[in-house]
């Protein structure tokens, strides 16, 4: 969906726009995040993110307005003019997320955006996230913290051993398996924990 990959096999239309037909019209409407996206860690934090206004076209003066808010949404002024290299996990990653939002998508495609995170950086990108998702966002989100689904997503899809096991609601999915909670009632749809983990 990303753009990342050839399709194999089916379509992939964004707003009804089919996506190998209106490729670069759709990139410029997406942010993607990656497990393993690296950043060039000689660069300051601003030095990236004006790099990526300019690589997204977004007019000159506007970059530097919007790096400002994005500093105040993510947190990023103590660390706006540190090297990469030399900030923690958490600020590397808000300063991830910061540089795919240069842009203002409409649609996010964010893979374990708050793995490794400590809990006051998860906090902030999942506060992000919800105002987002208020503004009229699409997100697409992938997480292995059932928490996480359960606290900022409308629509849950639930994958084991990669077969799709459940979609729903996390109201809807709580209640056809009569559990509390959404780690619980992956359980009860797995069978129970796996003998080792």
């Amino acid at each position: 969906m990303a753009g990342i990959l050839e399709p194999t096999e089916g379509e992939i239309y964004f707003d009804g726009l089919h996506y190998q037909e209106n490729e670069i019209e759709i990139k410029q409407k997406i942010a993607y995040l990656s497990g393993n996206t690296k950043l060039y860690d000689t660069l300051s934090t601003f030095e990236l993110l004006k790099m990526c206004g300019d690589i997204y076209k977004v007019p000159e003066n506007k970059i530097e307005k919007r790096i400002e808010e994005l500093a105040n949404i993510l947190n990023l002024k103590e660390f706006l003019y540190h090297k990469i290299a030399n900030l923690s996990t958490g600020q590397t990653q808000r300063v991830n997320i910061a540089r795919c939002l240069l842009h203002d998508p409409q649609y996010y495609i964010l893979d374990e955006a708050t793995t490794g995170l400590d809990i006051i950086s998860s906090q902030i990108i999942l506060d992000f996230m919800k105002q987002e998702k208020k503004r009229g966002k699409t997100i697409l989100y992938s997480t292995h913290y059932m928490e996480e689904a359960e606290n900022i997503c409308d629509k849950v899809m639930m994958i084991n051993k990669g077969k799709i096991i459940k979609i729903g609601t996390p109201e809807k999915i709580k209640e056809e398996t009569a559990t509390t909670n959404l780690r619980d009632a992956f359980f009860t749809m797995i069978g129970g924990m796996i003998d080792g983990e």
